[in-house]
Parts: structure tokens; C-alpha cells; sequence
């Protein structure tokens, strides 16, 4: 029988994304005052210029540019299919608000799917790196026909986790109210996984 490649690597979560920028300051202030994140210690090994930041259970790593005349200039052609790092926010309105406020230039966008809208709103750090802030919590996540393994690379690394640790019976609760919530600590995400896969909704073909 085909064995399942779920997890093959034995993923836990995201740690963090590493942005290169062209000043440092710059971009501390970005990060900290526009999205919220906050500086943590940096090993003091390091023998170049950055800053760590964290929130929302995923760091940012800063570094500072060797070719900063060559880093895409912020603002400039805001395009919704480049790479980009996605937040979940709890009201668009407000955050529409803050950017005007902080004349931040973004572009609007609109997914309609099945009834459901989703909006999106795209800007530029200052140095071109593309975000997103949605209310993209209100999609649900389905797997494909015949596809439903890769759940497990949704729900954390359940099998290794499981081959690792114990976790205690917890009380039945809907699977889709995990869904809802934009930051789950890891012990609230492995709860919701591992009720993921007692409701039948998993499937693990052994």
C-alpha cells in the first residue's frame, strides 16, 4: 500500500521570513508602528546589520541590504499576483482607515467564492515587499477530491507530534470554530488538530 507523505519532513510550524531591507530604522518602524510586530533579542554573534521582530506566533528577520540601489522602490506598481506576505484582521474598515491615515498607498481587491466575499488590501514595505491584511478567515478551507491527506499539512504536523508526545483527551469541540480565530498558540493548534481528526473529517489511509 502507498505510504502517506503527509509531512515528510516533520514540520511544526512557520518561525519566521527573512526581508532584506535597506535601512534597518526604516524598517523597524514599518513592522512595529503599521503591523504591530515587536523587536526580541538578536544573537549577538551576528557580524552584520539587522533586527529580529516578532508576533502573531512568526518572526521577522531583517537584514541590511549590500545592494540597496537594487531593492524595488515602495509604492510603485502594487501588484496583487506578486509575492507577498497575507495578515488576518479583525475589521477591513479600520484597517483601510490606518493606511489612509498614514498615507500609505494600496490597492483593493475582491474574492467572491460560493457567496462568500473576501477583501484584500495590498501595500509595500518600505522597501517593495508586498502585504496583504484580508478577512480571509471567513473562506473556508476544503481539501480536494481525493486530496485529503494533505489536511495534515494544514492541521500541523499531527503524526509526528503524535509519534512524540501524548495529548491528553480533550472535551469534543467543533472543528470549524479552530478556524475563526487569526492567532492560535501551539498548544491551541494542536487541540484543534488533534479534534480535526476525531470528528472523521481526516483521513489517513495506512
Amino acid at each position: 500500500m502507498k505510504e502517506s507523505v503527509e509531512n515528510p519532513l516533520c514540520l511544526k510550524s512557520l518561525n519566521h521570513i527573512s526581508l532584506v531591507c535597506r535601512s534597518v530604522e526604516a524598517s523597524l518602524d514599518f513592522y512595529q508602528n503599521v503591523l504591530g510586530f515587536f523587536p526580541i533579542r538578536r544573537p549577538g554573534s551576528f557580524d552584520f546589520d539587522g533586527a529580529w521582530l516578532f508576533n502573531y506566533g512568526m518572526g521577522i528577520h531583517l537584514l541590511k541590504s549590500e545592494e540597496p540601489d537594487n531593492l524595488p522602490k515602495a509604492g510603485k506598481n502594487i501588484n496583487p499576483k506578486d509575492n507577498h506576505i497575507s495578515f488576518q484582521c479583525e475589521n477591513m474598515a479600520i484597517v483601510e482607515r490606518r493606511l489612509k491615515e498614514m498615507k500609505i498607498d494600496y490597492v483593493k481587491s475582491r474574492v467572491e467564492e460560493g457567496g462568500i466575499n473576501v477583501d484584500q488590501l495590498f501595500f509595500h514595505d518600505p522597501d517593495g515587499s508586498m502585504i496583504e491584511i484580508c478577512n480571509c478567515d471567513v473562506l473556508p478551507v476544503v481539501p480536494l477530491a481525493g486530496d485529503a491527506v494533505r489536511i495534515g499539512s494544514r492541521t500541523s504536523s499531527v503524526n509526528c507530534n503524535f509519534h512524540q508526545q501524548q495529548i491528553q483527551q480533550e472535551p469534543q469541540i467543533n472543528p470549524q470554530s479552530c478556524l475563526s480565530d487569526s492567532i492560535h498558540t501551539k498548544e491551541d493548534f494542536l487541540h484543534c488538530a488533534h479534534d480535526f481528526i476525531n470528528t472523521g473529517l481526516y483521513k489517513h489511509n495506512d
